[in-house]
């Protein structure tokens, strides 16, 4: 009796998460052979925009798993068409391999969603899940889920650690647009996808129209990040036209300023070296301000933006001391857009108006204050354009 593994997913594009994954279900379940079954039709969700033909999605699959011995990639959902229910390739899977055993290998996000999967017991009935999970996920809880599984489906499930590369494939799309994605696919996967202008690679983004850059970028975000940097944009645009400042440029600066922000630090870091950013010590310990540095180099290579653009995407976290006027809007626009709420907002929103370089003292006092609470330091940027405005020199 062969010990089989069917791991399905979109694989879109297939990264080297996928395959040290698959390595790891291999080694700890013994398997003798493990099917890649991409769907053909996610029924639970749209494929995303740029997504390949089929006939693509499965040479790229093919590509990346051509060197993983006891791998083959099993085309039945795209044969079958139509929305791909893991039940069906389970049930057609069965009649092939009558007397060996299946194991149905998933992530976390896939198991925790189980319930809603069409026909789950008869999944059970017909292969051994098994979950690979974070590698710090406490013991108990994953007990007590396993009972629950059980009790639920009549058979519970095996559990994985996930030591393998912690990426998506959402995020391997936003980087192969946002141009870091090199390191997480395998790189004949990485030459054809270029060579195609697959996921919108082959598109030019550089001096887009307002309204082109807007919905491009804005594909860039995750979900819950879009109505933020929208009212950022509008947001700095009134700003602009209250000091006098270049609209264009502050409405293009609004939309950008968060693109890269939906990254891990992990992949900042990885950013920075694609684009030869300078990182200190402090921004090493303190991931989240990456953003910035990193949206910029984006604006500037990715979307064409002037320097004054990129500038004030660059400063838009920290400050800076002697800040140009478009820097200080996107820096007080970033924290009073119409979506933030917090104690102290409405009387920046009213300094924001009629004193700039007031509002943007007192959103740094703020920040100060904020990290003080939790005990964590500023940084020297934000220090040097605290002390700076407090000198009352004439500001640019």
């Amino acid at each position: 009796m062969a010990k089989i593994g069917v791991y399905g997913g979109t694989f879109n594009p297939p990264h080297l998460g996928h395959i040290l994954a698959a390595r790891e279900f291999q080694r700890v379940l013994d398997l003798d052979l493990l099917l890649f079954v991409p769907v053909y039709l996610p029924p639970h969700k749209k494929l995303p925009p740029d997504t390949p033909d089929a006939t693509r999605r499965l040479e790229l699959l093919r590509l990346a798993t051509e060197d993983v011995p006891f791998a083959l990639v099993d085309d039945l959902e795209f044969r079958r068409a139509g929305a791909s229910y893991t039940v069906e390739t389970l049930r057609a899977l069965r009649e092939r391999y009558p007397r060996d055993q299946l194991y149905l290998c998933m992530g976390t996000d896939m198991l925790l969603s189980f319930d809603s999967w069409y026909h789950p017991k008869e999944i059970c009935s017909l292969a051994q899940v098994v979950m690979a999970h974070r590698a710090d996920a406490e013991e108990s809880a994953l007990e007590e889920y396993a009972g629950t599984f059980k009790k639920r489906y009549g058979k519970a499930p095996i559990f994985i650690p996930n030591d393998f590369i912690e990426i998506s494939s959402t995020t391997v799309r936003r980087l192969l647009i946002l141009g870091g994605a090199a390191d997480d696919l395998d790189s004949k996967v990485y030459g054809r996808i270029l060579d195609l202008g697959l996921y919108g690679t082959g598109r030019n983004r550089k001096h887009l129209p307002f309204d082109q850059l807007k919905q491009e970028s804005l594909q860039l975000h995750n979900e819950s990040r879009v109505n933020h940097v929208v009212g950022c944009s509008e947001t700095a645009v009134a700003l602009a036209k209250c000091h006098g400042a270049n609209v264009e440029d502050a409405a293009r600066a609004g939309i950008l300023h968060d693109v890269t922000k939906a990254l891990s630090g992990a992949e900042q870091l990885h950013l920075c070296r694609t684009h030869g950013i300078i990182v200190d010590d402090f921004l090493k310990t303190h991931t989240k301000l990456l953003h910035a540095p990193t949206a910029a180099a984006v604006a500037d290579h990715v979307f064409g933006e002037n320097e004054a653009v990129c500038q004030a995407i660059r400063w838009h976290t920290s400050g800076r001391a002697n800040m140009t006027t478009l820097e200080k809007i996107i820096y007080v626009a970033d924290y009073m857009e119409p979506n933030r709420d917090f104690p102290g907002v409405e009387e920046l929103r009213r300094l924001a108006y009629s004193d700039l370089d007031a509002a943007l003292l007192l959103g740094l006092e703020m920040t100060r204050d904020h990290l003080a609470q939790q005990g964590a330091p500023m940084g020297k940027d934000s220090m040097e354009a605290m002390a700076f405005l407090r000198q009352g020199k004439d500001v640019p």
